[in-house]
């Protein structure tokens, strides 16, 4: 072999060997024994960074966020018990009253709304309290002042003596949309008390506007519908989108039957627009004033009524009776006007009147579509104090 020839090929092999130790230093570094221990750990901290960031997402976030202005809410109520036969003259005579109370203990969750302790929760939930303490993420038990609660929005705020906490900022329900990613958390089943931390659930909103009746006087209107799991306990806790605003309080579940007590996926809460008019009140005046001279007296317009009347659809309320001198009365509203929407609002129950009704304050116009002998005529009068 020539001189040029052996020049050549001990180039080649040269470059050769120096393409292999770049390639090996680049892909085989962080693996490689040589490396310093401080440099080992630096690297493996930062590859766990790096996964770390790739889990982070708007979910993660907003739980991080806003869990620590979530509360659990402990009630203490005294409750009145009686005999089934208390009210038998035989019984009374040989046995008295049997009636007795009795403390019974309750619970549910809440939220922040101020650094400086306004909590909201349910109606329900408070009940009858004689006492409410409230559970922080810290591990603090707080004892709550009721600041004002009102059974028919379900409603109820709390005050705790308490300055520089974490709050949730207040979003806008009226901007939801179907099918976003929503965050629930709350207090179910008392979990709260386990670790102070709320217990996260994650869905969609599944529908908006939602119209649902309580037997229980309440009047529940334009709910949130999500499939974020809701279970005993959640109730008064927030459901928030994926950017950590709060857009409903969680407050009902559908089990399907009677028989079933857990979640299938059908949850409520009232939208946090009304919350909000709600609370301003309440904070206000301890109380929502309510005692309208409405004057009329309804029924739900069924199949029997809408044959009778020949009506093409069984919808709306029909006046029963009409209170001389009532608001509804001076406006001439009479016994068998059917009324069909209020406000621009369609009436398809007594109960959709009284809960737009309910929503309304002293002073607002009460704008009737009612149909009279077969005409829709128009009316309007002004809700005031009976």
């Amino acid at each position: 072999m020539n001189k040029s020839k052996y020049l050549i090929y001990t180039a080649v092999l040269a470059a050769v060997l120096a393409s292999g130790f770049v390639f090996g230093h680049f892909v085989f570094k962080n693996e490689s024994p040589m490396l310093k221990a401080g440099e080992t750990t630096a690297n493996r901290e930062r590859i766990i960074q790096n996964i770390t960031d790739s889990r982070e997402n708007a979910i993660t976030r907003t739980v991080k966020d806003v869990s620590q202005a979530v509360v659990g809410i402990n009630v203490t109520e005294l409750r009145e018990y009686r005999d089934p036969f208390a009210d038998d003259p035989f019984f009374r005579q040989f046995f008295g009253d049997r009636s007795y109370k009795q403390e019974v203990q309750g619970l549910g969750s809440g939220f922040l709304i101020s650094d400086d302790g306004y909590i909201i929760t349910n109606d329900h939930v408070i009940g009858n309290a004689t006492k409410v303490v409230v559970s922080m993420t810290n591990g603090d038990h707080l004892d709550a002042e009721i600041i004002g609660k009102d059974s028919y929005s379900d409603i109820a705020v709390l005050k705790i003596n308490k300055s520089g906490l974490p709050y949730i900022k207040l979003g806008n329900s009226d901007d939801v949309m179907i099918g976003e990613w929503v965050v629930a958390l709350g207090n179910p089943f008392g979990l709260f008390e386990v670790n102070q931390k709320p217990t996260v659930t994650v869905g969609v909103i599944s529908a908006s506007g939602m119209k649902l009746n309580s037997g229980e006087n309440r009047f529940y209107r334009n709910m949130i519908q999500t499939d974020a799991a809701i279970n005993s306990g959640n109730s008064g806790g927030p459901l928030v989108n994926s950017i950590g605003e709060i857009i409903g309080m969680n407050t009902l579940i559908y089990t399907g039957n009677s028989m079933a007590g857990g979640n299938i996926g059908l949850g409520f809460a009232i939208p946090i627009n009304k919350v909000k008019k709600i609370v301003d009140e309440l904070k206000k005046n301890g109380k929502i004033e309510r005692n309208y001279d409405v004057g009329l007296r309804l029924q739900t317009v069924d199949k029997n009524i809408a044959q009778y009347f020949k009506l093409n659809n069984v919808q709306g309320a029909i006046v029963v009776s009409v209170e001389s001198g009532s608001s509804a009365g001076n406006e001439g509203i009479k016994p068998e006007d059917i009324i069909l929407s209020v406000n621009g609002e369609k009436i398809g129950s007594d109960s959709d009147f009284w809960g737009i009704i309910t929503d309304m304050n002293l002073g607002e116009k009460v704008k009737l579509k009612i149909l009279r002998s077969g005409e829709e005529i128009e009316k309007e009068f002004e809700l005031r104090v009976k």
